[in-house]
């Protein structure tokens, strides 16, 4: 099995739909950008597929990736990607989406 290298690669938030959706008195915390992931947070999966590891603390991210993961563990490379063995995924967070970029890694 290769080992796979995720990056946090943006953290994005749409303010806009932050002001119009969320309670923001109740729930401070999920005003902003996501406060679980940083850019530049780096992950390594080696064990077996789909062992997320231990450091990846967004449970709701890492299913979001799961097919993105897998298209790079198992040898895919996708056409529309420049560099062969990556892809970029994000979380499905509407409000402040977190972009990972996968990607196969030797040794």
């Amino acid at each position: 099995m290769p080992r796979i290298r995720i990056t946090v690669v943006r953290r994005a938030v749409h303010k806009d739909l932050q002001d119009m959706h969320l309670d923001r008195d109740s729930f401070p915390q999920a005003y902003g950008p996501c406060e679980v992931m940083q850019e530049g947070d780096t992950f390594f999966v080696e064990g077996p597929y789909p062992a997320r590891p231990d450091a990846f603390r967004c449970h709701d991210a890492w299913i979001d990736i799961q097919r993105s993961l897998a298209a790079v563990m198992y040898g895919g490379n996708l056409p529309w990607i420049k560099q062969a063995g990556t892809t970029v995924a994000s979380c499905s967070d509407g409000m402040r989406p977190v972009s990972f970029k996968i990607e196969r890694v030797s040794g």
